[in-house]
């Protein structure tokens, strides 16, 4: 049985149970209220009687009953009770319901009234049990006589029982109104719990709990139309950065926050620490949004790889577009040779073989990073192709690359480059010019280019995850070169002013200078 039917039945016999229980209850407590009033109706019946000036004269008479007993019935069938019985102080019967009684002893206490008191009792007489009343009769200062009346207890539960229909109908429209109210519970928690029963709901808890602690993905539940999160895992906290307790979707990092209710599929996600993987999936159950499912990887180190990866799958396209180029030169020095132009041949060997050997000789003699060496004069021949014009500033100097490591520093100037060229691709005289030096004890690195350059608020939309002006890019470099910056505390900013550029400045440590 499901949960939602469980409950169901449970309540429903509950609610049997309490109203049989309060029909019970309110019948009892009926019968006491009525023999209550019982009690208070024959006392003021036998004390009116006894009261009577005309039952004092009837006592005193020769014959009492011949008085008392046409009075006595006439009193009774007014007021409805079972009997009044006037006696004297022997017991014997002046009047009773019934004739043949009359002479006879009463039967019942009188001891209390011939010592002057008013009282009631229940008592099984000649006519049953019955509640009773007895009262003395004065003459004077003499009591004469008493006087009983009392009321069966068949005609008090004839009084009773003729409420029950009543109670019986309050009962059924409480009992049907509970169990209108128990259904709609009923179809709320059945459409809650999906129709699950408690076994399947604790298999499911305890194979969601099992999953959230043996995950090795970051996951976030936010429930549909709720800003807080309905379930964060252990990693996602490590992952994100989260605090202790409720989390909420501005809590996330900035670039997370836009993706409420979109499905993402291996989007990247660059927070200060880490390059992140996001999913997102939208859950539905019977075509109804339940909420969103996030879920994170860690990709730092493969992001890393990659980055570096592509700086060296960059440098080997540039040498072999250089091979290619060399191989087009060789081909046109040869040429020249078999028509007989030989001083021409050589002018145009050595013009670009002194071309090329120049910057070379600068860079190595100026940048003592081999990585960074073979990188700028990858990126220049790449810009080539291009048809742009990178040139590497003339005060570009570095005895060390530290605190970065030879993979961070290719890692950052690569990415910057490459930002560049995206930038003035295509433009008419487009230009890229890099520049690496120490300047008053910082790494200064700088990438100017003939473009527009970004606003302030361009820019920090660049260096978060996801953000770029081409189409066909993740945009994911600013957003790893800011989490390099931020690892060593240091600065990175756009310049628009005299030309556009990125300027990152890298603090050195005592040790690094040393």
């Amino acid at each position: 049985m499901t949960l939602a039917g469980q409950v169901f039945a449970v309540q429903a016999v509950l609610l049997v149970v309490l109203i049989v229980v309060g029909l019970a209850l309110a019948v009892l407590e009926v019968r006491h209220e009525q023999d209550a009033a019982t009690r208070d109706r024959v006392t003021g019946i036998a004390v009116a009687v006894a009261q009577a000036p005309s039952t004092v004269a009837a006592v005193g008479s020769p014959d009492p009953t011949a008085l008392l007993q046409p009075e006595t019935e006439r009193i009774r069938l007014r007021t409805g009770v079972d009997f009044i019985v006037v006696m004297a102080p022997d017991r014997t019967r002046y009047t009773h319901t019934e004739v043949d009684r009359i002479g006879k002893p009463f039967t019942g206490t009188i001891d209390r009234a011939l010592a002057g008191e008013t009282f009631t009792e229940t008592y099984s007489g000649t006519l049953g049990p019955s509640i009773r009343a007895v009262t003395p009769v004065y003459d004077g200062d003499r009591i004469v006589a008493l006087v009983s009346a009392g009321l069966t207890r068949a005609r008090i539960g004839d009084q009773v029982w003729r409420q029950v229909p009543l109670f019986l109908v309050v009962a059924g429209a409480g009992l049907l109104l509970a169990l209108l109210s128990a259904a709609l519970l009923r179809r709320r928690l059945l459409r809650q719990t999906q129709g699950l029963a408690p076994a399947q709901l604790r298999t499911l808890y305890e194979h969601h709990d099992a999953v959230l602690h043996s995950v090795h993905e970051g996951l976030v539940v936010f429930d549909a139309g709720h800003d807080e999160a309905a379930v964060v895992n252990d990693e996602a906290r490590r992952l994100l950065e989260l605090p202790e307790g409720p989390v909420r979707r501005v809590d996330l990092p900035i670039s997370l926050r836009r993706s409420d209710r979109a499905v993402v599929r291996d989007e990247m996600h660059v927070t200060t620490e880490r390059v992140l993987v996001v999913n997102q999936d939208v859950v539905q159950w019977s075509g109804r949004p339940l909420g969103t499912v996030l879920t994170v990887r860690d990709h730092t180190e493969l992001r890393d790889m990659m980055g570096e990866l592509d700086s060296m799958r960059g440098l080997a396209d540039s040498l072999r577009a250089q091979a290619h180029e060399s191989a087009n030169r060789l081909h046109t020095v040869i040429t020249l040779v078999e028509l007989g132009s030989y001083r021409e041949a050589v002018e145009f060997a050595t013009a670009e073989l002194r071309l090329s050997q120049a910057l070379i000789d600068r860079l190595t003699g100026a940048v003592r990073e081999p990585a960074l060496v073979a990188l700028l004069l990858g990126k220049v021949d790449q810009a080539l192709e291009r048809g742009v014009e990178l040139t590497v500033g003339t005060d570009t100097a570095l005895n060390s690359a530290a605190p970065l490591t030879a993979p961070e520093i290719v890692t950052l100037v690569g990415n910057l480059v490459d930002n560049a060229l995206d930038a003035v691709d295509r433009t008419a005289d487009g230009w890229v010019e890099v520049t690496v030096r120490h300047e008053a004890g910082d790494l200064l690195i700088r990438v100017a280019d003939s473009g527009a350059g970004m606003s302030e608020e361009a820019f920090a939309r660049a260096m978060e995850r996801g953000y770029s002006t081409k189409t066909d890019h993740q945009g994911l470099g600013l957003a790893l070169v800011r989490r390099l910056v931020a690892r060593y505390d240091g600065v990175l900013r756009a310049e628009r002013a005299p030309e556009s550029a990125v300027v990152v400045r890298i603090p050195r440590t005592s040790e690094d200078s040393a």
